[in-house]
C-alpha cells in the first residue's frame, strides 16, 4: 500500500499564502523543529511535553505481541460483546474503528458508551448480553466522571449477572500510569490493564492504546493497520521537505485559511467511512478553538450548491475509492469550480484509515502553530466541568440541583438564558417570537450550533438535521450539530473558547426514566442536567449567542414542536 492520495484547489490567493508559508517552513527547518518537539513552533507554553504521538506507531509494533495477545485472549474466552466506556479522546478512535470495520467473525461486536443519557445507557446495555461481554474501562486521566460513574454502574450490573469472583475478569482498563482507574482495576482484579502515554493528549490518541486496543478486541488486523499507517509516518517525517509534506501541506492550508476568515472546516466523507468525521471534529475543534480564534469543524452538514455558503468555508472531501460515491464527487466538484477552496484525500481502503489520524494529528499541530496557539491543551473543556462538579457536588449535599426560573413557558417548551442573553431576546411573546429572535442574531461568518442534551439515536439526529438544514439554507451559514454531553469533551472547547461566531441553542429534556449512579446520591440524569446547566453557564459567561429550550417527557413531540417553531421562525 502506498500514501493516501492528496490535491487541492484553492482561490489564487490563498494558494500564495500557502506556498509561501510552506517556503517559510521548508527555508527554516521548522518540520525538523516539529520532529525535534520544539515549543517555539506554538506558544513556547508545555507543547513539547505532548508531542509523544510522533513516534507512537513504531512504539505499538514494537510492542505488538500485547495487543496480538488480548485479541486472541477474547476470541477463545468467546465473548459476544464488548462494550468500550468512555469519552472524547477515548471513544471517538473505537467508535470510528466499530462504525467503518464492523464486526469481525469470532470476534466481540463492539458496542461504544459515551452519553449520560439515561435512556441511551439503558439502550446500550440491552444492546449486549451482560453474560457474554467484556467491559473496556477508558480514560486516560482516570479522574474524568463520566467513565468512573459508567464503571460503577456496569461492574455491579455485571457482578449480579458472574458473581463476585468473576467480575473483574470482565473488564479492561486502558489509562495512564499512576491514574486512579489504575488503581481501581487492580483493585478490582480487572483481566488486563493497558498503559497510556503520559505525553499524548486525548484526541491524538488513536494511535495509541486508546483506540489500538479497542481495535484489536473487535478483531482488526492491528499489525497491518499500523504498518499501513507508518507509510503516511514516513512521508510526514523530519526530513521530508516542507513542500512535498502531506500533514504539513494540509495543515498550512487549514491554518492559513482561518487565518483569512475561512475558518469552517466543511468535513465530506464517502458513506463507509462517515464517522471519520466525528473524530476529526473533536482533532481541530480542541486544538485550535481557542484564545478568541481557530477552527469550526461542520461534519454531516448534507452537501447542497455551492451558492448556499460563504466566503468562510473550506472543504475537505475524504474519498474511500473502494465505495465512490458519483454525487458526491460531483458536488465537490462543483464547490471548486466555483471557487470555494476543496481538499480531496483518496483512501485506497479501509486499513488505510490509520495514516489519516496521522496526517490530520500533523495537520492539526501545524495549523495551531500557524494560528498561534497551544494545539495540545484544552483550557475551557476544563471551565465546564468545574461548573458540572459545582452543581453534582450540591446534589450529593443537598439532594436537589439548585432552583432555576425558565424566562418563557408555553408551546411544549420552556426557555432559559442568563440575564445578557435574556435582554437580547426581550419581546419575543412566544416559542416561535423568541427563536426569530434568536436565530435573527446570525449574520455572515457566523456558525449556528444545535447542541442537543437527549438520547442520540436515528430518529432525533434525523429530527435535528433537518432543524439545521433549515437554519442553513435561510441564513447562508455553517450549522453544527452535538449530542451532548459527548461533545463536551470534543467540540466544547472551540464552542467556548473559539471565535465568538457562534449562535447557539441547547437543547434539554425531562428524562422519562433514569438510572442511580451506584454508591453517590445523584443518578445519570441529574449527572446530564448538571453537565448542560455547567456548559451553558460557560457559554454565557464566555458572552455567547445562546438559548436554552427544554423539552418535557415526550421528546419526539417536543422536537416536532420545536422543529414547527423554527420553520415558521425562518419564515
Amino acid at each position: 500500500m502506498s500514501v493516501n492520495r492528496q490535491t487541492y484547489t484553492l482561490p489564487e490567493k490563498l494558494a500564495t499564502d500557502v506556498n509561501t508559508s510552506l517556503q517559510d517552513w521548508k527555508k527554516n527547518g521548522k518540520v525538523k523543529r516539529l520532529w525535534q518537539k520544539d515549543a517555539a513552533l506554538w506558544t513556547g507554553a508545555d507543547e513539547d511535553k505532548w508531542l509523544g504521538w510522533l513516534d507512537i506507531t513504531e512504539q505499538q509494533l514494537e510492542n505488538i505481541d500485547a495487543l496480538k495477545d488480548i485479541a486472541a485472549d477474547v476470541k477463545k474466552a468467546g465473548f459476544k460483546n464488548a462494550l468500550l466506556l468512555g469519552m472524547g479522546g477515548s471513544s471517538l478512535c473505537p467508535e470510528v474503528l466499530r462504525m467503518t470495520f464492523g464486526k469481525a467473525s469470532g470476534y466481540p461486536d463492539l458496542h461504544v458508551l459515551d452519553s449520560t443519557d439515561p435512556a441511551q445507557i439503558k439502550a446500550t446495555e440491552e444492546k449486549v448480553d451482560l453474560n457474554s461481554t467484556i467491559c473496556i474501562v477508558s480514560s486516560k486521566s482516570g479522574s474524568t466522571l463520566e467513565p468512573n460513574i459508567y464503571k460503577q454502574y456496569f461492574f455491579e450490573r455485571v457482578k449480579a449477572k458472574v458473581g463476585d469472583k468473576e467480575v473483574g475478569n470482565r473488564f479492561i482498563a486502558i489509562t495512564d500510569p499512576g491514574s486512579k482507574m489504575q488503581r481501581v482495576a487492580e483493585r478490582d482484579k480487572f483481566r488486563k490493564i493497558f498503559m497510556g502515554v503520559p505525553s499524548i493528549g486525548g484526541r491524538y490518541s488513536a494511535l495509541s492504546n486508546f483506540g489500538m486496543v479497542p481495535g484489536a478486541v473487535m478483531g482488526i488486523d492491528i499489525p497491518k493497520f499500523l504498518k499501513n499507517t507508518n507509510k503516511m509516518v514516513d512521508a510526514c517525517g523530519k526530513d521530508t521537505d516542507a513542500t512535498t509534506n502531506p500533514g504539513v501541506i494540509l495543515g498550512t492550508i487549514l491554518g492559513i485559511a482561518a487565518n483569512q476568515g475561512r475558518d469552517k472546516v466543511t468535513i465530506i466523507t464517502s458513506p463507509g467511512i462517515f464517522d471519520l468525521g466525528a473524530w476529526l471534529e473533536q482533532l481541530l475543534a480542541e486544538s485550535t478553538g481557542k484564545s478568541g480564534t481557530g477552527i469550526i469543524p461542520v461534519d454531516r452538514e448534507a452537501l447542497t450548491t455551492p451558492d448556499a455558503y460563504g466566503n468562510d468555508r473550506v472543504f475537505a472531501y475524504l474519498r474511500l475509492e473502494s465505495e465512490a460515491d458519483k454525487k458526491q464527487s460531483a458536488a465537490v466538484d462543483a464547490l471548486a469550480k466555483a471557487g470555494h477552496p476543496v481538499v480531496r484525500i483518496v483512501l485506497p481502503d479501509i486499513y488505510s484509515l490509520g495514516q489519516e489520524f496521522f496526517r490530520w494529528e500533523i495537520a492539526t499541530a501545524v495549523a495551531g502553530a500557524l494560528i498561534g496557539i497551544n494545539a495540545f491543551n484544552q483550557p475551557d473543556v476544563e471551565a465546564s466541568k468545574v461548573e458540572t462538579r459545582k452543581l453534582t457536588t450540591e446534589y450529593e449535599s443537598t439532594g436537589k440541583l439548585p432552583l432555576e426560573t425558565p424566562f418563557f413557558t408555553g408551546d411544549s417548551a420552556k426557555l432559559y438564558a442568563d440575564v445578557k442573553n435574556t435582554a437580547e431576546l426581550k419581546g419575543g411573546g412566544t416559542l416561535t417570537g423568541f427563536l426569530k429572535k434568536h436565530l435573527d442574531r446570525t449574520g455572515a461568518g457566523d456558525y449556528f450550533a444545535l447542541l442537543g442534551y437527549i438520547t442520540m439515536n436515528e430518529a432525533h439526529e434525523e429530527a435535528l438535521q433537518a432543524i439545521r438544514l433549515a437554519v442553513r439554507d435561510k441564513k447562508k451559514v455553517a450549522t453544527v450539530l452535538g449530542f451532548g454531553p459527548r461533545f463536551l469533551h470534543s467540540t466544547g472547547q472551540a464552542y467556548k473558547g473559539g471565535p465568538n461566531s457562534g449562535v447557539f441553542l441547547q437543547i434539554t429534556c425531562d428524562d422519562a426514566v433514569d438510572i442511580l449512579v451506584p454508591g453517590q446520591k445523584y443518578t445519570f440524569g441529574v449527572v446530564k442536567a448538571a453537565q448542560a446547566r455547567g456548559d451553558f453557564a460557560v457559554l454565557a459567561e464566555r458572552g455567547r449567542r445562546a438559548l436554552r429550550v427544554h423539552l418535557g417527557k415526550d421528546v419526539d413531540a417536543g422536537l416536532a414542536a420545536l422543529a414547527a417553531a423554527v420553520n415558521e421562525a425562518l419564515a
